[in-house]
């Protein structure tokens, strides 16, 4: 069922989107079966009670995402959606009083970290790929499916002879309308450093790298998470929460933040489309005794 309806969305949403919709529809529907149920339409008693075996297993956030794509794909199909009726909203709250509403949120991969990571990048492919991971991910402040997106024609010089990179497009840039964001010279120069070993004019600026320390095809997002562990690992940074790729948003957001950046432009930045959003990210570490920021570190 859900093929035909996602057939149907085809070059309408961004793939993640339809990837969320895909996994969270595919639970439902199983759930649905389990019950001898068909998923659509769909009632109020039923999608209560869906609510209340899930929160036996689940946490509250997947829970909001999947009910959030239940609503989007009953709205887009036409089908009656009983989302915000009286049975699922109580259904909901008692989900909130049983198991709570606070989200884990990303480790801070702050710029003192940030440097310590960089120096146990050696010259190898591995090492050089790494570091530009870290420095792309940092500067940019992008998601992790973001940052893996970048390819090296996204890399542009201004007239000023400043630097930046495309973003193609975003989470909150559904249009693909696309926007750049200027970059250090040392990132830019690294990218074209790295450009060259990797020996392509075009494409995924992140690559895998094989065991024998061969250049692969692009990095997977999935992939970021493990090289973010491996070199917090290597550097001693175990003590601290595992960052993922959150973690440079985070990082880089509280960075600047401590120097006195305005919320609205961290919010530009960071490509947040309201404070409530980015004050989520951030509220769990400000006035925290982590060290976030370190002033013998410039940030170029």
């Amino acid at each position: 069922m859900i093929d035909e309806i996602l057939a149907s969305f085809d070059g309408a949403f961004a793939e993640n989107t339809l990837r969320a919709y895909r996994s969270d529809f595919t639970h439902y529907e199983k759930w649905c079966a389990s019950h001898d149920w068909p998923p659509i339409p769909a009632t109020a008693d039923r999608l209560a009670l869906y609510i209340e075996e899930m929160s036996n297993k689940y946490k509250s956030a997947t829970i909001r995402r999947r009910f959030s794509s239940l609503s989007s794909l009953f709205y887009l199909t036409k089908s009656p959606n009983p989302v915000n009726e009286p049975e699922v909203t109580l259904a909901m709250k008692r989900m909130h009083r049983q198991i709570g509403r606070a989200q884990k949120q990303a480790s801070p991969l702050t710029l003192k970290y940030l440097e310590q990571m960089k120096r146990k990048c050696d010259n190898s492919n591995r090492g050089m790929r790494d570091k530009v991971l870290l420095q792309l991910g940092y500067e940019t402040m992008r998601r992790r499916s973001e940052i893996c997106a970048f390819k090296f024609e996204d890399l542009e010089q201004m007239p000023n002879g400043k630097y930046s990179i495309l973003l193609r497009q975003s989470k909150t840039d559904q249009f693909a309308q696309g926007r750049l964001i200027p970059i250090s010279d040392t990132l830019a120069k690294l990218i074209i450093k790295w450009q060259s070993r990797v020996g392509v004019n075009r494409g995924r600026i992140l690559r895998s790298i094989r065991k024998d320390d061969a250049i692969g095809d692009q990095l997977s997002s999935a992939s970021m998470c493990n090289i973010l562990v491996d070199l917090q690992y290597r550097s001693r940074l175990r003590h601290l929460p595992n960052f993922s790729g959150h973690s440079f948003r985070v990082g880089a957001a509280l960075d600047l933040l401590e120097r006195g950046v305005p919320l609205e432009k961290i919010m530009l930045r960071g490509g947040w489309g309201a404070k409530s959003t980015a004050l989520k990210y951030l509220a769990s570490w400000i006035g925290s005794d982590m060290d976030v920021y370190s002033d013998d570190i410039a940030y170029e």
